[in-house]
């Protein structure tokens, strides 16, 4: 009797303990849906971004569509070349990346190699991620990303490695990744919808040129010899991408 006793006084408590992590595990849904659907609403009182919205919305639901992707996307990465002038789009679907689509830049400032200073008109070179949205922007519409990291600021050749490096329409740079107004909006929607899905960061990977392209690997690193073992270090970054279609953790 009295091992039954305790088996019983066991229950409840377990049972109180499910229950609990059930109210804990609702209430976080419903606090992120609610936090995401205000973040949409936030951006929606903008007038560039619901201009995005109706003009790219079916549009972009077609292509993705065409393409066997979801609409609207849960995740998405950006991966980006200087010397191609190219950011490419990437969707996850049934846990790997597939290519959506390819942006031209339409101006670019600087030459290859990292961004090391304020002023110096580089578009930085690493791992980064969206830090911020800009709707009110003087580039049309913008996306920030997190530079300086604490790698670019020890690497940093002064005590100012600059900063506000965005992703942005108004053809023009100043150590910005610049693309025309009509396809910031397709990027800035498209990264919108991933957030509000639930994509804290959105990766933004920048890299020099195509580091698996064997010809261009040996004429830059003779050019600018100074950042071949820089280069080096986005390597596994790189090929981990290329093999697999996920990023490294």
């Amino acid at each position: 009797m009295q091992l039954s006793y305790r088996i019983d006084k066991k229950q409840p408590s377990l049972f109180l303990w499910i229950t609990r992590i059930g109210l804990i595990t609702t209430t976080l849904w419903f606090t992120n849906t609610a936090m995401a659907q205000t973040f949409v609403q936030d951006q929606l009182r903008y007038e560039r971004v619901r201009q995005a919205k109706i003009e790219k919305q079916a549009l972009l639901k077609k292509e993705l569509e065409a393409c066997g992707l979801s609409y609207p996307p849960q995740q998405i990465f950006m991966r980006i070349f200087k010397h191609e002038k190219t950011l490419e789009l990437w969707v996850k679907e049934n846990n790997q990346y597939e290519l959506f689509k390819n942006y031209p830049f339409c101006y670019a400032s600087g030459k290859l190699g990292p961004k090391r200073k304020q002023g110096d008109l580089q578009v930085p070179e690493g791992i980064y991620y969206i830090d911020r949205f800009n709707p009110a922007s003087k580039f049309h519409l913008s996306l920030g990303i997190n530079y300086p990291t604490a790698e670019d600021k020890k690497l940093a050749h002064s005590n100012d490695a600059g900063g506000d490096i965005f992703i942005h329409g108004n053809c023009v740079s100043m150590g910005c990744v610049a693309i025309t107004d009509s396809l910031i909006k397709e990027v800035y929607w498209l990264a919108v919808l991933a957030k509000s899905a639930g994509q804290q960061k959105i990766p933004v990977h920048l890299f020099p040129f195509q580091l698996n392209h064997t010809f261009k690997w040996w004429r830059f690193t003779f050019q600018y010899r100074q950042h071949q073992t820089f280069w080096e270090t986005l390597l596994p970054q790189f090929n981990y991408f290329e093999k697999h279609k996920m990023l490294m953790e």
